[in-house]
């Protein structure tokens, strides 16, 4: 992890501009308020499992209130059991109430190095329909077994009532080890190897984190720990779950991608060539990029251009035939978003499809009447999401680089053109656009800070 700090900076008036900027939804209205309150003390028991036997745990950023998801993993014999409680958001929404109405207007939670613009109201989100520790909870209660290669054998989900019994995080578990580490571990690498063999791949492309606390900005490229993909290894097992269940019931909301056309494939890998980096005969892009190192500038670089494989991706709805495009490609099977409801609108109501195909039941009406305007709400809700996180890079970058205009840095080239590329620079952690021709992609170059304007967020960079 490399990490750049600057000090002295306020950073309060320009996220305060930033937010007014993007319409980063602020306080919530007071009947949304007032009707969040009044829910979170009003969900009932009745028909539901009583789960709180299970020693249930969550696992997240350290700090986080807003926890969706608690688990626990057992092995018997060859069997490996996933439980996966999710947040039963519905227990406390009411469909076409005022929470319901702001939810849908909002879309998913944005988060901002001065704190979060949730989704829900924190007296929900970060309080009552939250798996926070020691606390009785609604929950949609996944049952997963996998036999001895990975695959389930066994799926059911139902409402239960559910009691975290501690919350973990990823930096002390990865630390710390202890019985919870090591089922997780077993589990995620189970299903790694099965990733694999699917042929479904991720981007391993260090993260950009902005942190800020009204003095000091913190900007730094992250890798993933171990055991955050191990982690993720859970949540996307009942994605795909999810999607089984729904196609089956001929009712849902599936997360697609389409695979990338066979003349992009054959572009990147003459990139590859171009860029000295391995791409034997036989493989797959997704065995390529499983294996580029990010620290090495060609493979920073062959990254940079893959992100061209992993566009396209939308929510289709359908209610009645199966759509066309049923398949993630990344994830390299049909798969949904269904673990993270108090953070994404969309999750809700695929937790609502997969109840009622589990108890062979009717989706609730509201459910079908909203499934045909989803797909087009979280799509904006995605793109608000993703402009505001650029933009939250970009100000720290320009605010961390403001001083020090006429510096030289170095870097690696990891796009470039006639007319400028994109940096990776060594220190700070900030990669940026340049001007001007002459540096070669894939190359370890230097380059000159020959501009930086605060106000829109914009540094410019030119070869040294």
């Amino acid at each position: 992890m490399r990490r750049t700090v600057v000090t002295g900076v306020d950073i309060d008036p320009y996220l305060r501009s930033l937010r007014e900027e993007l319409h980063v939804p602020g306080e919530f209205p007071s009947a949304v308020v007032d009707e969040a309150s009044s829910a979170a003390t009003a969900w009932t028991r009745a028909d539901r499992v009583d789960a709180t036997e299970l020693d249930l745990v969550t696992l997240d950023p350290a700090g986080s209130r807003d926890l969706d998801q608690a688990f626990l993993l057992e092995r018997d014999g060859k069997v490996l059991r996933l439980h996966y409680a999710i947040a039963d958001v519905a227990a406390f929404v009411r469909p076409g109430g005022a929470v319901d109405l702001e939810a849908h207007a909002r879309g998913e939670t944005l988060y901002l190095p001065d704190g979060r613009s949730p989704l829900h109201p924190p007296v929900l989100s970060e309080g009552a329909a939250s798996l926070l520790p020691g606390a009785d909870r609604p929950a949609v209660l996944w049952l997963i077994e996998l036999d001895d290669e990975g695959e389930p054998r066994e799926i059911d989900v139902r409402r239960a009532v559910v009691r975290s019994r501690a919350q973990l995080d990823y930096a002390s578990l990865q630390r710390e080890g202890g019985d919870v580490f090591t089922l997780l571990k077993e589990f995620g690498e189970l299903r790694q190897a099965r990733e694999r063999a699917r042929g479904a791949v991720s981007l391993p492309v260090p993260e950009q984190e902005v942190d800020g606390d009204g003095a000091h900005w913190s900007l730094v490229f992250r890798a993933p720990l171990p055991v955050e993909d191990w982690n993720a290894q859970m949540s996307l097992l009942t994605g795909m779950a999810a999607a089984t269940l729904m196609l089956e019931a001929g009712v849902g909301l599936l997360r697609t991608m389409p695979a990338p056309d066979p003349a992009t494939v054959a572009s990147l890998r003459r990139s590859a060539l171009a860029l000295d980096v391995d791409w034997p005969d036989g493989f797959a892009y997704a065995d390529v990029i499983r294996n580029l190192d990010p620290s090495k500038p060609a493979h920073a670089a062959l990254l940079r251009l893959a992100a061209v494989l992993f566009r396209g991706a939308s929510y289709v709805a359908f209610d009645g035939a199966p759509p066309a495009e049923r398949t993630h490609s990344a994830v390299a099977a049909p798969y949904a978003h269904a673990t993270a409801p108090l953070r994404r609108l969309a999750d809700r109501y695929v937790s609502e499809c997969c109840l009622a195909a589990c108890a062979g039941q009717p989706v609730p009406d509201w459910v079908r009447t909203a499934l045909p305007t989803l797909p087009d709400e979280m799509a904006a809700a995605d793109r608000k999401a993703h402009e505001v996180d650029r933009a939250v890079v970009d100000l720290a970058e320009a605010l961390l680089l403001q001083n020090r205009v006429g510096d030289v840095f170095c870097g690696a080239v990891v796009e470039s053109g006639l007319k400028g590329g994109e940096v990776q620079l060594r220190d700070p952690a900030v990669r940026a656009r340049f001007d001007g021709g002459g540096l070669l992609l894939g190359q370890e170059a230097d380059v000159r800070l020959e501009s930086v304007d605060v106000a829109q967020r914009k540094v410019r960079f030119v070869p040294a």
